[in-house]
């Protein structure tokens, strides 16, 4: 075998590192015997390498840091945290309510709706029932129209005076009316209203039956030829009047 120099191979590159070489013999004599210097090893040049490689990766690594260990500021900066909804201004959203509340409050609503259309169904039934009171009552006194008129008429003639058996049972008739809220309208000096009142003949004031009252400034009834009738605020019949203008 013989000895070749170190680099034949190439540049750099030990002999032991090329494959297929061949075996390698290595001289690890101290001195060298050309020279008679003594050799530095590489053995020791390679571990204070390898020493000193791990010094200059953490010299590195503390390039990245500060004296005190910290975090750089551009490294806070981006692990700050994101904003949480109360430092933007805007409110958490608030828990849903229990399903028991939401199940009571729209109960409670049910209940006022059904109350609300209860009391409007009793005022109305109730203004049904006062107006199917008042026509079935309106219906009874035009019934009665001819009786009511020969009561007035007799009263006008002296017919019915008091005391006497037909003036009772005029009044107790009137009254039974009234109890129904029957009223009787028209009535000499009542100033004319056309609602209520139906003017048949039409008078000067130096014609009048009766002498109107002073500072009379409407037109006036003067005589009542028939009387009328309502029941509440239904007219049943209007009464037939002579009215005069004041003088």
């Amino acid at each position: 075998m013989t000895d070749r120099p170190q680099g034949d191979h190439g540049p750099g590159a030990p002999e032991e590192e090329r494959p297929g070489s061949g075996p390698v013999i290595r001289d690890k004599r101290r001195i060298d015997p050309e020279t008679g210097k003594v050799r530095q090893s590489t053995e020791g040049a390679d571990a204070v390498s390898e020493q000193t490689d791990p010094q200059a990766d953490t010299g590195r690594a503390t390039d990245d840091q500060t004296t005190d260990g910290q975090v750089p500021v551009e490294q806070e900066q981006d692990e700050t945290p994101l904003a949480t909804p109360e430092t933007d201004g805007v409110p958490e959203a608030a828990d849903d309510p229990h399903p028991d509340t939401r199940l009571a409050a729209e109960r409670l609503e049910e209940m006022r709706r059904m109350q609300a259309e209860f009391v409007n169904f009793r005022n109305r039934t109730q203004r049904e029932r006062e107006g199917d009171r008042g026509r079935a009552t309106g219906a009874v006194v035009e019934a009665l129209l001819p009786v009511l008129d020969d009561v007035h008429s007799a009263r006008e003639h002296g017919d019915i005076t008091e005391g006497s058996p037909f003036a009772a049972i005029a009044d107790k008739l009137e009254q039974a009316l009234g109890r129904f809220g029957v009223e009787r309208v028209g009535a000499v000096g009542d100033v004319f209203d056309p609602n209520v009142h139906e003017a048949l003949m039409h008078l000067p004031a130096e014609r009048s039956p009766v002498e109107l009252p002073e500072g009379t400034t409407e037109m006036t009834v003067v005589q009542v030829m028939q009387p009328g009738f309502k029941v509440g605020d239904q007219v049943v019949r209007a009464a037939r009047v002579a009215v005069a203008d004041p003088g």
